[in-house]
């Protein structure tokens, strides 16, 4: 028996402390700031805009056919999860011209879950293209003005995400392609960002109550 202890001492122990610190700093630590100052969406977008909402921002291009795909993994592993979290939403940028595939697309994807939030944008390719190079990262669009890579923009429009990610270098987004990326990493982070606002509201609240 006093072996036993002392063997669960020695070598489990550390092992489940380790694995508590470094859930911890996954889970309870802030999600770092990588690029600050994302450009605001247009006025003509009505009341869709960066500012005081978490934003999942995704790049459609004009061929939604190809990325329809994407569209589904997203709606399934990130946005049911999320949507009904306050200030929450998804932006998807789609070049003007390519509104009926679109609209298609969010009829599809409304069969599946309550699209109020997916919210398609419609836009010139030239303001799509500034948009995407203002968040800074080192992904490029592709042809057709969309990419496979979704970001995470917090209220004050700083584009957030992985400082180090563990397969090396700045992680600046997620690819919609990869359901593993979307599952182990992209869920993960936006738990860590609503994680952050429900304490900054806990902490004002308390605050004026005293």
């Amino acid at each position: 028996m006093k072996k036993t202890v002392v063997l669960l001492v020695l070598f489990v122990l550390p092992i489940v402390a380790y694995l508590f610190f470094a859930s911890g700093v996954n889970n309870f630590g802030r999600l770092p700031v990588l690029t600050e100052g994302v450009i605001e969406l247009p006025a003509s977008t009505n009341d869709t805009r960066f500012q005081g909402r978490i934003t999942v921002l995704g790049f459609l291009g004009a061929n939604t056919e190809g990325r329809k795909g994407n569209a589904f993994n997203l709606n399934q592993k990130i946005y049911k999860r999320f949507y009904e979290f306050n200030d929450f939403q998804f932006v998807m940028l789609v070049p003007k011209g390519a509104e009926e595939d679109a609209e298609g697309l969010k009829k599809e994807l409304s069969n599946l879950a309550d699209t109020q939030k997916w919210l398609f944008v419609y836009q010139d390719p030239e303001t799509i293209t500034a948009l995407f190079n203002s968040l800074g990262t080192d992904l490029k669009l592709e042809a057709d003005y969309g990419s496979p890579y979704v970001f995470i923009v917090d209220k004050d429009r700083n584009l957030r995400g992985r400082k180090l990610d563990e397969e090396g270098g700045t992680k600046f987004g997620f690819n919609s392609t990869s359901v593993a990326d979307l599952n182990n990493k992209m869920e993960d982070d936006i738990k860590i960002i609503l994680a952050e606002y429900r304490l900054a509201l806990k902490k004002n609240n308390a605050n004026r109550a005293k």
